[in-house]
């Protein structure tokens, strides 16, 4: 399964949040509210996710292995990384 288009709905430069994402899987299956956020040593991406019953948060779709997370969050970590150059560059006009 490939990543056919990453698209940014929301794009931050300050606080935690930094992003928000939809990813397109081999263009049949998108998944929504996909969250890029600034951890206290790296960036890192965040599954979409809901609270239960118990108000723990419970990741609605992920990844079942590790190498497909990474893949994904390598994928995702460098189109924000492409994005951020760009509004960069925006802002530097």
């Amino acid at each position: 399964m490939e990543i056919s288009e990453i698209k940014f709905r929301k794009f931050l430069t300050e606080g935690r949040l930094r992003g928000i994402v939809s990813v397109t899987f081999d263009g049949v299956f998108a998944v929504h509210d996909i969250k890029v956020i600034q951890g206290d040593k790296r960036l890192f991406v965040a599954m979409p996710s809901r609270r239960d019953e118990s108000g723990i948060f419970r990741d609605i779709v992920h990844p079942i292995t590790l190498s497909a997370r990474s893949r994904i969050e390598s994928e995702i970590l460098d189109a924000y990384e492409r994005e951020s150059a760009l509004h960069s560059a925006e802002d530097g006009e």
